[in-house]
């Protein structure tokens, strides 16, 4: 091709490809407030944990004492103490609860980001294909066109060799 022509869309071809590219960077942001959730989901586990097993151990203490036949009073001070402990608790699982939230939060947010990468990739791929068939179009159509010209050239060179040689058969036959 002698003068290639640009492609007329490039300009969205640009956007779309700098719209997938903020996707990805907007996927992995997402990824990572994700993670972060996760490991907080599991710190906040471990420590209502911590608290179950600590309110198992003293439950665990205030039966053995209760069997080893101890005052009435230390076994209320340890009632009162479990309720306390269950406040601990209950306030634990509580921030479980709300963490789990931020996690399934932040995993639809990764879903959606994730879907959104995969519409702009599709869109690109779309874009590029329709550029790789103008191409051929312009290929098939400039080919066409140097054909043409080039039938013409030749038509033209056989018409003046034909004159020339109807020329010289002239002044031949003159002579």
């Amino acid at each position: 091709m002698n003068n290639p022509l640009s492609y007329p869309l490039e300009q969205l071809m640009t956007i779309k490809k700098n719209r997938f590219d903020q996707a990805i960077k907007i996927l992995a942001q997402k990824k990572e407030i994700l993670e972060k959730a996760k490991e907080k989901l599991y710190l906040t586990t471990k420590e209502r944990d911590e608290v179950l097993q600590h309110k198992t151990a003293k439950l665990t203490q205030m039966r053995e004492a209760s069997d080893e036949g101890a005052s009435t009073d230390k076994i209320q001070q340890m009632k009162l103490y479990l309720k306390v402990v269950e406040g601990k608790l209950a306030e634990k699982q509580a921030k479980v609860v709300e963490q789990q939230k931020q996690v399934d939060l932040a995993q639809k947010q990764v879903d959606l980001a994730t879907e959104e990468v995969f519409q702009r990739k599709k869109d690109l791929e779309k874009l590029e294909m329709h550029k790789q068939e103008w191409e051929k179009e312009v290929r098939y159509w400039t080919e066409q066109k140097e054909a043409i010209e080039q039938d013409e050239q030749g038509s033209a060179t056989h018409t003046l060799r034909k004159r020339d040689v109807e020329t010289r058969k002239k002044s031949k036959t003159d002579e």
